[in-house]
């Protein structure tokens, strides 16, 4: 019996070893932001998987950039030394020039919409395709915030671009070429460089998400935000491909799933989110400008001339970006 008892002792804490071995699946994700709606999706995903897995694996969200600068993360999601990375789609043009589509104004409109569209099967199944010849695949699809300009001069017209040197959220011609067009001067700028030559009249304007403008202030510099149509942020999450095989077809099928819940259920608090930001900006003595429907459709045009331009230089964004276009128009028909 003291035999048995002493055997029992020596195994059990190996068998809770094995048992803990097994629940170190790490997963980790890597977003450049805080506090915003990439951050939410990340909670929600985690409770999921941790509520279904029964701790088979531990899901880790580093926000704010704990993991690296954006391309580091990027470029290890690829590795599998990070096995998951959400950032704004532009940072993946890189990885695979087809995210370009997701900043072409017109296709993404608003929270409810997009929803919709993202769960199209066809349009989910072609937008999850992006980057697999990598090795990564998306997962989920997070729209993040709506697109503004902030400026010295409001802009209540397209017209009230012109002359003015307007910050782009990015360099690529879908960025560039519209503001053009209207009669800017668009530039890339980063972000943290923006404030500073906000307050100096450096330049007249800025484009970025709603966070931007009420987390830096930027009310103390300008007032006049007016929104830009039809044109949001979206992040993918983009996840190894070889990781996620690894986890086997039960525990695969669980993270696929849980990412789409916690996309679904981030929509409700993104709405509140920018509720919240444009009375902060209202409460800071900040003016919200919608464009009139035909000032709109004026903005659409002018972007729709520039598309062919990318079709000619981007493998696959022709097919995408009309795929996404009739699909679109379907649903708003419904």
């Amino acid at each position: 019996m003291k035999s048995i008892i002493k055997a029992v002792a020596v195994a059990l804490p190996l068998m809770v070893l094995a048992g803990a071995g097994q629940a170190q699946i790490k997963m980790k994700i890597s977003s450049a932001t805080v506090n915003d709606p990439t951050q939410e999706w990340g909670r929600l995903f985690k409770a999921g998987v941790d509520a279904r897995s029964g701790g088979k694996i531990k899901v880790e969200f580093y926000p704010a950039g704990q993991l690296g600068p954006i391309p580091a993360t990027v470029e290890g999601m690829v590795l599998g030394t990070i096995e998951m990375v959400s950032v704004a789609s532009g940072f993946f043009v890189g990885l695979e020039p087809r995210y370009l589509v997701f900043d072409a104004p017109g296709l993404f409109e608003d929270f409810d919409f997009n929803t919709r569209l993202f769960t199209d099967p066809a349009i989910r199944e072609r937008l999850s395709a992006f980057g697999k010849n990598k090795g990564v695949e998306s997962i989920a699809f997070i729209t993040v915030t709506p697109l503004y300009v902030l400026s010295h001069k409001p802009i209540r017209t397209i017209a009230d671009l012109a002359g003015q040197k307007i910050r782009t959220p990015g360099g690529a011609p879908l960025h560039l070429e519209p503001l053009r067009k209207a009669g800017a001067s668009p530039l890339s700028m980063p972000l943290g460089e923006v404030l500073p030559a906000m307050q100096t009249k450096s330049i007249d304007g800025v484009i970025a998400g709603l966070s931007a403008f009420t987390t830096f202030k930027f009310y103390d510099v300008a007032k006049a935000l007016t929104a830009v149509p039809a044109t949001v942020i979206i992040s993918p999450v983009l996840v190894n491909s070889a990781f996620l095989k690894s986890l086997g077809p039960e525990l695969e099928k669980i993270v696929r799933e849980e990412a789409t819940k916690a996309e679904l259920a981030t929509v409700p608090w993104s709405r509140r989110e920018i509720a919240n930001g444009l009375d902060v900006w209202k409460k800071n003595g900040g003016e919200v400008i919608e464009l009139s429907a035909d000032e709109q459709k004026k903005y659409l045009d002018i972007v729709a001339g520039v598309v062919p331009t990318i079709f000619a230089s981007t493998p696959g964004f022709k097919e995408d970006y009309e795929a996404i276009v009739a699909t679109g128009k379907r649903l708003r028909a419904q």
